[in-house]
């Protein structure tokens, strides 16, 4: 009985989204929902109360699981900022678009102008549109938010870890200039600076939030933090028993609060859909200074569960059912076509990879939209590939943190980047760290990844099988 009136709930809310979009329809249209997208820099699966963190609480995260629903199956395209954001706001697997790994300071490329985004999808419906935070996916014209589909910008181009303590870095170390819109408004953020990003991030949301109760709207949030450096302000400095990340995590929590708090003042808690994600799991040879995989093997810059599975929650009251937690497969990738849905706005015309995922978030328990994730990392290298019970990993050169000691206080311990990893098919229904290869056990498994396999090494090509791939996109390239 229950389940038949979930059915039912669900058929009624996806009837009733049907007049969202259809312009020269008799009947009075229905407001479109507003969105906001939460997207946190190097978040673990494991850093909320909810999921098990220890040393501090997360109530507003914890809430919004409570209201909402939780999905404990979902990746994010691939296990860096760069590509991740990318797959994210596009649709589609990072690697059709040309992304590989993290774009660096003055960068001779970024995100295609040619591409949609939800931004700029969403805007054509109507919506006001903000991005607030780390952009990453070019600091030049015509590579920035503005230039795709945004109204307005306010926050960072690039990473935050222009320091000594990057591994990678050498020693060069460019200033971090903060923006808005297309200008510079900060030209070198400070340590000092920094400590107030978190709550400038969230003044601005809700700043833009209450200009915009009469119109949809829509609001790519990205956040700074918990990335390495880590700064708080001192609303929180000290304040939880984990030290610095925990103050993080505890005011990165406050900030939720405080934009459901303005939904909720300016009338607009029924009406927005808000969710809550990751870029990538956590940086964890940073130590101390690096978040939770729960459990999860490895982390990020890695095709393991550690690297590539992120926190996601998604709220939008007596629309998505609360307090369910969802083991269906997805993907940041699946944002766009999902929220085009929802809002009654089009899809473009190019090929995305996304699926709309409408119909599990209204809490329809017999749908499945999305059948397989295909794991691509580094320069276009086809890793891994999952169905909704088994992985198959394919032979690859990885990362790896195991055997390494953590760094401590901001400073990173060591990783091997050149770690031979052999075929191997993992059961994660029962096996979600990757520890017990079951391969000789499912040879039909196998086979069946294997066709997906093949069919992705011709659509989007595999550098460790020399595949071009016929139907990847180029990436936007200043002459």
């Amino acid at each position: 009985m229950e389940i038949n009136t979930m059915k039912n709930n669900v058929r009624s809310l996806l009837l009733g989204a049907a007049v969202f979009a259809p312009a020269g329809c008799a009947a009075e249209p229905s407001p479109p929902p507003n969105f906001i997208v939460i997207n946190l820099d190097d978040m673990g699966y494991g850093d909320f109360t909810a999921a098990g963190a220890t040393g501090y609480r997360t109530p507003n995260i914890d809430r919004m699981c409570a209201e909402g629903m939780r999905l404990t199956n979902f990746y994010a395209a691939q296990a860096v900022s760069t590509a991740s954001r990318a797959g994210l706001l596009t649709g589609c697997y990072p690697n059709r678009l040309g992304f590989a790994g993290a774009l660096n300071p003055n960068s001779p490329v970024g995100l295609n102008p040619e591409e949609r985004t939800i931004a700029s999808l969403l805007r054509e419906r109507g919506y006001a549109t903000s991005a607030i935070g780390k952009w990453h996916l070019g600091d030049k014209q015509p590579f920035m938010p503005l230039d795709h589909g945004f109204d307005e910008y306010y926050g960072l181009l690039y990473s935050n870890d222009m320091w000594p303590y990057h591994p990678t870095a050498g020693s060069y170390y460019p200033p971090l200039p903060l923006y808005e819109g297309n200008e510079v408004i900060n030209p070198a953020m400070t340590g000092e600076d920094q400590t107030q990003l978190t709550t400038d991030y969230t003044e601005r949301a809700v700043r833009f939030i209450t200009e915009n109760r009469d119109r949809p709207f829509f609001i790519y949030l990205a956040h700074t933090m918990p990335h390495v450096p880590l700064f708080v302000s001192d609303k929180f400095a000290g304040k939880s028993e984990q030290g610095l990340y925990g103050d993080v995590m505890m005011e990165l929590d406050w900030s939720l609060g405080e934009i459901l708090k303005a939904l909720k003042h300016n009338g607009l808690d029924d009406n927005t859909v808000v969710m809550f994600t990751s870029d990538n799991g956590p940086w964890i040879n940073y130590g101390n200074h690096a978040g939770s995989t729960g459990g999860l093997r490895e982390g990020k810059g890695t095709s393991f569960e550690g690297g590539k599975r992120v926190p996601f929650i998604i709220r939008w009251p007596g629309k998505i059912p609360a307090g369910v937690v969802s083991s269906r497969l997805a993907v940041n990738i699946d944002l766009l076509p999902t929220i085009v849905s929802m809002a009654g706005a089009r899809l473009p015309e190019k090929k995305i990879d996304g699926v709309d995922m409408t119909r599990v978030f209204m809490g329809d328990p017999d749908t499945n939209p999305r059948e397989y994730f295909l794991y691509y990392y580094r320069d276009n290298q086809l890793q891994a590939v999952r169905n909704a019970e088994f992985k198959l990993v394919l032979p690859h050169r990885s990362r790896t943190y195991e055997g390494y000691l953590p760094g401590n206080d901001g400073r990173p311990g060591e990783v091997s980047e050149n770690m031979d990893v052999p075929q191997a098919l993992y059961d994660l229904r029962r096996d979600p760290g990757e520890r017990y290869d079951v391969q000789e056990q499912h040879p039909e498994v196998i086979e069946q990844l294997m066709r997906v396999v093949e069919a992705a090494r011709e659509d989007m090509g595999d550098v460790l099988t020399g595949r071009a791939g016929a139907n990847r996109r180029p990436i936007g390239r200043i002459e």
